[in-house]
């Protein structure tokens, strides 16, 4: 019998209605005596113990003095063409979303280098 991955199960997992779900599930549980939904839900408390959001929010709050400098630097993290970006740099607003803790540091470091003033959120 050939072994199937575990991307093959999740594909698999993917194109099952929720009724066929459900009996896989139970033919689980009648096989191997263990219950997949119990195991998942008793991991998912410990994946809530994590210090903090783990993605962060970019927010501009003012582009400052050399808002030409903060315009090239909103297209280079956002790709944004030249009005898209003035127009972050005129009102303010989000640079970039759902980023991890690190990269929005990063971000939030250029942007404040050329002069603006940014919040993590």
């Amino acid at each position: 019998m050939a072994k199937i991955t575990k991307e093959d199960f999740i594909n698999s997992l993917k194109e099952m209605t929720i009724l066929e779900v459900k009996e896989l599930v139970d033919a689980m549980k009648e096989e191997f005596g263990v219950d997949p939904s119990a195991v998942a839900v008793a991991a998912a408390p410990a994946a809530a113990v994590e210090e903090g959001p783990s993605t962060k929010t970019v927010v501009l709050k003012d582009a400052g003095a050399a808002k030409i400098g903060v315009i090239k630097v909103i297209r280079e993290i956002t790709g944004l063409g030249l009005v898209e970006a003035k127009g972050l740099a005129d009102n303010g607003g989000n640079i970039k979303e759902n980023v991890s803790a690190d990269e929005a540091n990063e971000i939030k470091a250029k942007l404040e280098e050329a002069g603006a003033t940014v919040e993590l959120a």
